[in-house]
C-alpha cells in the first residue's frame, strides 16, 4: 500500500544480538511527514494516550465547572442578600440629621439655655481604608496642619490607638472648631475620604451660677449610658443630660434624629438623595422659676455669707398653692458652662477637692437636723391626736430634769406658763418636751405617732421633685437605734426629737414642703420646677398640673392654731424683725446643734401674706449660729424685695 497512508517504520536496535527491540518508532501520515507511535505490540500509541488525557482533561473541566456553579449558586441563593446589602451599603450611605435639643425658659419666657453652633470634625475609619499606622500618620499631618492649638493631641493619640478600622460610625476627632477655621476645612476635606465636618450644637447656659445645680448640664454619653440607651437611638458621639433638669427631662428635650439616604459613586462622592426623614426637634421647658427672684435670692445669701464669714447656705421659695418652685439657691455653686463641652481638668479637680462641695445641691441633697422649725408640725400632730388642745398650758422654768439628765430651754429661767401658740412664737423647748415625751402624769404623743405624722408632712421620704438626686432625710426609730447603735431608746431621745435634734435629719426642700402644708391649711403638693412643656413653635404641648400627695390629714382648725403661732413669732416672738414688711409674714426660727465643736446651723422658714399665702421661703445657713440672727435677716430682705416688686 501507499506509504502515504500506512506508516513507515524505522528501527533502531538497542538490544542484544539477533533480538531487535523497537523502542522508538515513527509513522508518516502523508506528505506532512507527521508520525504516529506504536507500542511494543504494534498498536498505535497516540490514540490511547490522547483518549486518556482528554478524558482526564474533560473530567477536570467538568469538576471545576461544577464547583464554580455550586459556588455561584451559594453566592446567589444563600449569600445573595448578604452581598446585595454590602453592595448597596457601598453605594448608599445614611447621614444622620441631628435633632435640635429643646431649650429652657423661666416663668416669664427668659431663656436660660441656648443651642450654639458647634463645628465637629470626625472620621469614619472604614472609609479611610488604611492601616493603623497610615491612619495615624495621615491624620496627624492633616490635623496638625489645620487645627493647630485646637486639637487635643493626647486625646487624639489614644483615639487613634483605639480606632476600629472597620467601624462605619463617625468618631469625633475635634469639636468646637472656630467658625473661620471650619469654613477653610470645608473645602479641604471634600476630597479626603472618611473625614467629615458637621454642624452640631453645644449647650450654653445663663451666667447666673446658682441655676447650675437644678438646670444641670449635658455631656458626652459614656459607655454605660450607651449600653443602656443605644436601643433608643443614641449614638456613641451623642450628648445627653447628666444632672438637673437636663437629665430628668432628657426624653422631652432630646427630640428624635432624622436621616438622609444618599447615593455615592466609586469615589465616595455624593450623587443624589434617595430618601429623607426630617428630625423631630426636642420640646422646650417653661419653668415656674422666677429669674429675678433667683437673682435676688443668690445676691442676698452671698452677701450674708460674706458678712458672717461662712461658706454654705440655701434659699428656697415655692408657691404653697401648687408646689411650684419659684427659686432655689445652693451655695457655693459652679458654672454649668464649664461642663457644657469638656471641662478643664484643673477646674474639675478644684471643684472636687473643694471642702465646701460646690457640686453638691444642698437644697435637695443636704440633710440637717431641723432644730425648732419642726415645732409647728409637732404641735399640729399633737392637736390632731387630741393630746393637747389650743388652751393646754405647761410651765417653763428653764428646763426639765429626768434623773441625772437636764433638758434645757434656750432661755435661762424659762418662759413661764405657755400654750401652743406662745410656745411656737418663743420656741419654748419645755412645751414640746412634755407634749411629745410626757412628764409626770402627762403621757405625751410618743415618738411612734410623731414619726407617723412627720412622714405625712413629708419627712423620711423624697418629696417627688422633678430633679435627680433628692435625698430622704431621716426619722429615727427604736428599732433603728437598737440595730445600728446597739442602744435602747430613752426618754431623752424623744425629747430631742420633739425639738428637731438628735438623729432627725431633714432637707431644706422638706422644710419648705411642711411649711407649705401649714400655709395652705393641710395640702401636700408635690414640688416641681417645670410648669409647661412647649413645642418648637412655643405652643403648649403639656401643662404640668399640681399634684396632690395627700390632704386633710390635719384639720384646718388645728392648722390654723399653729399658723397663728407662726404669725405671733413675727409680731412679738423670735421672728419680730420681719414685722414691718409690705405683707404680713408668719415664720419660725431654728437653731440646730450638730457638733460639739462647731457652730449650729441657722434656719428660718416663713410664708406670706399670712391671710392668703403665695410664697413659702426657707433659709438655711450652715454653721450660721442662731436662726433669728443670720437666717431671718436673709428672708426679710428677700421678702421685702418680693412684695415691693
Amino acid at each position: 500500500m501507499d506509504d502515504q497512508i500506512f506508516p513507515k517504520f524505522n528501527t533502531i536496535k538497542k538490544g542484544g544480538k539477533g533480538s531487535p527491540i523497537i523502542d522508538e518508532f515513527s509513522f508518516n501520515m502523508g506528505k506532512g511527514g507527521k508520525h504516529r507511535e506504536r507500542d511494543t505490540d504494534g498498536n498505535f500509541m497516540g490514540s490511547s494516550f490522547k483518549k486518556d488525557n482528554l478524558t482526564l482533561f474533560l473530567a477536570s473541566v467538568f469538576f471545576l465547572l461544577g464547583i464554580l456553579f455550586i459556588r455561584l449558586g451559594y453566592l446567589q441563593v444563600i449569600k445573595g442578600d448578604h452581598y446585595f446589602k454590602i453592595a448597596e451599603g457601598n453605594r448608599i450611605k445614611t447621614k444622620i440629621i441631628k435633632a435640635k435639643r429643646g431649650v429652657i425658659y423661666d416663668k416669664n419666657k427668659k431663656q436660660l439655655v441656648y443651642n450654639r453652633p458647634n463645628f465637629i470634625l470626625s472620621i469614619v475609619p472604614e472609609e479611610l481604608k488604611r492601616t493603623n499606622e497610615l491612619v495615624e500618620k495621615f491624620l496627624w499631618e492633616f490635623l496638625e496642619e489645620n487645627l493647630n492649638e485646637h486639637i487635643d493631641k493626647e486625646q487624639l493619640k489614644k483615639l487613634l490607638i483605639d480606632i476600629n478600622l472597620n467601624s462605619e460610625e463617625k468618631i469625633i476627632v475635634q469639636e468646637k472648631i472656630p467658625y473661620e477655621e471650619a469654613l477653610a476645612l470645608m473645602d479641604d476635606i471634600k476630597f479626603i475620604p472618611g473625614l467629615y465636618l458637621d454642624n452640631g450644637n453645644l449647650r450654653e447656659y445663663d451666667n447666673l451660677s446658682s441655676i447650675s445645680h437644678w438646670i444641670g448640664y449635658t455631656g458626652k454619653i459614656n459607655e454605660e449610658e450607651f449600653k443602656e440607651k443605644k436601643d433608643q437611638g443614641y449614638l456613641l458621639n451623642d450628648y445627653l443630660g447628666k444632672i438637673g433638669l437636663e437629665k430628668y427631662y432628657e426624653d422631652t428635650l432630646k427630640g428624635k434624629d432624622g436621616e438622609r439616604k444618599i447615593e455615592v459613586n466609586a469615589l465616595g462622592e455624593e450623587t443624589g438623595t434617595i430618601s429623607k426623614i426630617n428630625p423631630e426637634n426636642g420640646n422646650n421647658l417653661l419653668l415656674s422659676i422666677d429669674y429675678d427672684l433667683q437673682v435676688k435670692s443668690e445676691e442676698v445669701l452671698k452677701n450674708k455669707l460674706k458678712e458672717i464669714n461662712k461658706n454654705s447656705g440655701v434659699v428656697i421659695a415655692l408657691d404653697p398653692r401648687n408646689g411650684e418652685i419659684l427659686s432655689m439657691v445652693s451655695l457655693p455653686t459652679f458654672s454649668a458652662n464649664d461642663f457644657a463641652y469638656k471641662i478643664n481638668p484643673g477646674i474639675y479637680a478644684s471643684l472636687l477637692n473643694d471642702p465646701n462641695k460646690p457640686l453638691f445641691n444642698r437644697a435637695i441633697m443636704g440633710e440637717y437636723p431641723s432644730g425648732s422649725i419642726i415645732k409647728p408640725i409637732v404641735g399640729a400632730s399633737a392637736l390632731e391626736e387630741e393630746v393637747i388642745s389650743p388652751w393646754t398650758t405647761f410651765l417653763s422654768t428653764g428646763g426639765i430634769s429626768i434623773g441625772q439628765w437636764f433638758f434645757p430651754d434656750w432661755q435661762t429661767g424659762g418662759h413661764g406658763r405657755v400654750n401652743l401658740r406662745r410656745a411656737i412664737a418663743n420656741s419654748v423647748n419645755t412645751f414640746f418636751y412634755i407634749t411629745v415625751g410626757g412628764y409626770d402624769n402627762f403621757k405625751g404623743l410618743g415618738m411612734e405617732k410623731l414619726k407617723e405624722y412627720g412622714e405625712k408632712f413629708g419627712l423620711n421620704n423624697k418629696t417627688g421633685i422633678d430633679l435627680p438626686g433628692e435625698q430622704t432625710g431621716f426619722l429615727p426609730t427604736k428599732q433603728w437605734k437598737k440595730e445600728v447603735k446597739n442602744e435602747s431608746w430613752y426618754i431623752g431621745d424623744t425629747y430631742h426629737l420633739s425639738i428637731g435634734q438628735g438623729d432627725l435629719l431633714v432637707t431644706p426642700l422638706q422644710a419648705a414642703i411642711f411649711t407649705s402644708i401649714i400655709a395652705n391649711q393641710g395640702t401636700f403638693y408635690e414640688p416641681h420646677l417645670v410648669k409647661k412643656i412647649l413645642n418648637e413653635n412655643q405652643e403648649t404641648e403639656k401643662n404640668i398640673e399640681a399634684k396632690i400627695i395627700r390632704k386633710d390629714f390635719i384639720s384646718k382648725e388645728n392648722i390654723g392654731t399653729v399658723s397663728r403661732g407662726m404669725r405671733d413669732c413675727v409680731t412679738y416672738g423670735s421672728c419680730v424683725a420681719l414685722n414691718n414688711l409690705p405683707a404680713k409674714v408668719a415664720g419660725k426660727t431654728g437653731t440646730a446643734q450638730h457638733s460639739s465643736n462647731k457652730d449650729p446651723h441657722a434656719w428660718f422658714t416663713a410664708f406670706a401674706p399670712f391671710d392668703n399665702p403665695e410664697i413659702v421661703l426657707v433659709v438655711l445657713i450652715e454653721e450660721g449660729e442662731g436662726g433669728s440672727k443670720t437666717a431671718a435677716p436673709v428672708a426679710k430682705e428677700i421678702l421685702n424685695w418680693y412684695f415691693s416688686n
